[in-house]
């Protein structure tokens, strides 16, 4: 196989199967893993208060445990999007690739950034989601520029 036909390979691969079914895996698991606790954790007290104090802002009562449910499914609904904007960037033609070379690097410089934070405040799993979806969305918008 020679160095055009691997890139070629690299390209379909990561344009076709790879971020698309990371991000839509990375959203299902933060949906259905953002709220969970171990009781080993020794967080049970704080959890309560966080349910239970309330406090009036803009006429709305909430607690802190509400901004953390809150802010984990706009997460979620963000990678669900990503997971979508992924699908249809693959779709698009490589012809017409350099109309969208732009967003196409963004997403990626994006998804670097996701990765970094993740190792710095996360763990493993996220982790792993976050470089793997980084390097697929950054090999997708290099090939692009040598592909179309």
């Amino acid at each position: 196989m020679n160095r055009k036909t691997f890139a070629k390979n690299v390209w379909e691969i990561c344009r076709n199967v790879n971020e698309k079914l990371l991000l839509l895996l990375f959203a299902i698991g933060h949906t259905l893993g953002f709220t969970k606790t171990d009781p080993k954790w020794g967080v049970d007290m704080l959890l309560g208060s966080m349910r239970s104090t309330h406090f009036d802002e803009q006429g709305f009562s909430r607690s802190y445990w509400d901004f953390n449910v809150g802010f984990g499914l706009f997460v979620s609904v963000f990678l669900l999007f990503s997971a979508v904007l992924a699908w249809h960037l693959a779709g698009v033609p490589r012809p017409s690739l350099a109309s969208v070379r732009g967003i196409e690097w963004a997403f990626a410089l994006c998804s670097v950034a996701v990765a970094f934070l993740s190792w710095k405040f996360f763990f493993a799993v996220p982790i792993t989601f976050s470089v793997a979806i980084a390097l697929c969305l950054i090999a997708a918008a290099w090939l692009s520029t040598r592909t179309s």
